[in-house]
């Protein structure tokens, strides 16, 4: 078994540097399917790196000035380069959310930080709210003494109110799910500049984790990516 602490500690102090944090991790169960190291074995061990609120920016800004170029997908791309230097440096095989075939991230995060899910299907977390994400992971082929995840208060349960669910114009979100066709007409259209320029407005409803809320220049990337603009 791979000492921890030392191990976590110097990932996670190579990842701040980059605005990064780790976010959780387990030991895979015996005789579960898991993943490929870096030496095409089984994995073992998975940390999840991610970010909590806007803090990778701009490290993420000052990468992007010095490429040239058009780049499809920048922040996947630079998240790829910060993570692989920081997998290859600690012997691990760097995973990313946009890798194909799709790896279960969210059940990952939410077996690693005991998280659940916000009726916008964002994880809610008890500090950062709906403003953090998970950028990669790092998959180990040694076992490493990790802590059980803790229990953790849902804060949607508690609320009560769910502005969440009434502040989109299209109520692109409800009990049914998430109208994707809905909110991309809109984003898209003449009435969606305030989605544009600042978020999702369901989104920025949630009262939780406002501390770490995006400014409305992250945001508003976003929204451009995914409404391909």
């Amino acid at each position: 078994m791979t000492p921890a602490r030392s191990l976590i500690e110097n990932i996670a102090a190579a990842l701040s540097a980059h605005g990064l944090v780790l976010r959780g991790g387990f030991n895979f169960a015996g005789g579960e399917e898991t993943p490929s190291g870096l030496s095409g074995a089984a994995a073992i061990s998975v940390l999840l790196v991610g970010q909590a609120g806007a803090a990778p920016w701009p490290h993420f800004l000052r990468w992007r000035e010095g490429q040239s170029g058009t780049i499809a997908n920048p922040l996947d791309k630079w998240s790829r380069e910060v993570i692989g230097a920081v997998a290859e440096t600690f012997g691990a095989r760097a995973a990313s959310p946009s890798d194909r075939p799709y790896l279960p991230f969210q059940q990952w995060a939410m077996r690693a930080e005991g998280l659940r899910s916000s009726p916008l299907g964002i994880l809610m977390h008890p500090q950062y709210g709906l403003w953090h994400a998970y950028r990669g992971a790092l998959l180990f082929e040694d076992e490493i003494a990790l802590p059980e995840p803790r229990d953790v208060i849902h804060l949607c349960d508690a609320c009560l109110e769910k502005p969440c669910l009434k502040s989109c114009p299209v109520d692109a979100y409800s009990a049914d799910g998430f109208a994707h066709k809905a909110c991309l007409a809109h984003v898209r259209g003449q009435n969606g500049a305030p989605c544009r320029t600042g978020g999702c407005l369901d989104r920025n409803a949630c009262p939780y984790g406002a501390a770490y809320r995006y400014p409305p220049q992250v945001q508003a990337f976003h929204m451009a990516a995914f409404a391909g603009l």
